[in-house]
């Protein structure tokens, strides 16, 4: 949740296929949630929820990050019960490209080391302030404990014109 009025960043590919998205807080609260508007070629997609005293992260700033710089991936990896998943790790590389398997490119990565997983995506990647700096949205499968977030550089704009404007 980057908006405290309930609005969700999350990955496109998570949502494209969706006929009905339900989002459930830690806190053991659950809600239906209502498509806002993706974009494809960033793999971004906002969602709202409506509810009150919702809890929501800032963005940070991703163009302040360092080479070795210690973050904190959090998800819901492997749809495991028991609430989401929290791992550490360091900023291993900065302005990583990849190629998703539909074929588009995805720029400006962080790339990190903390463990992410599949039901990672579209979880924050957070500095120590408490900020977001990463969007998670894949891992290298050919090697291990290689992942990549979309930069909030990058996530933040777009999220922000899917939230006013839905495009």
């Amino acid at each position: 949740i980057f908006d405290p009025r309930g609005y969700i960043l999350t990955n496109n590919h998570v949502v494209q296929d969706a006929r009905q998205i339900n989002v459930n807080l830690p806190d053991g609260r659950n809600f239906d949630a209502s498509l806002i508007g993706t974009d494809p070629a960033t793999d971004l997609a906002v969602v709202k929820i409506d509810g009150q005293n919702l809890p929501y992260l800032p963005f940070g700033d991703s163009s302040q990050l360092k080479v070795g710089q210690r973050v904190i991936a959090i998800g819901n990896a492997l749809a495991l019960e028991g609430g989401p998943t929290v791992t550490t790790g360091v900023v291993g590389a900065l302005g990583r490209s990849i190629q998703e398997p539909s074929g588009s490119t995805l720029d400006d990565l962080i790339q990190t080391d903390a463990a992410i997983n599949p039901g990672n995506s579209g979880g924050p990647l957070v500095n120590l302030n408490g900020e977001v700096v990463g969007i998670n949205t894949a891992i290298a499968s050919s090697a291990q404990g290689i992942g990549f977030s979309i930069s909030s550089s990058t996530a933040r704009p777009i999220a922000e014109n899917l939230r006013d404007f839905g495009k």
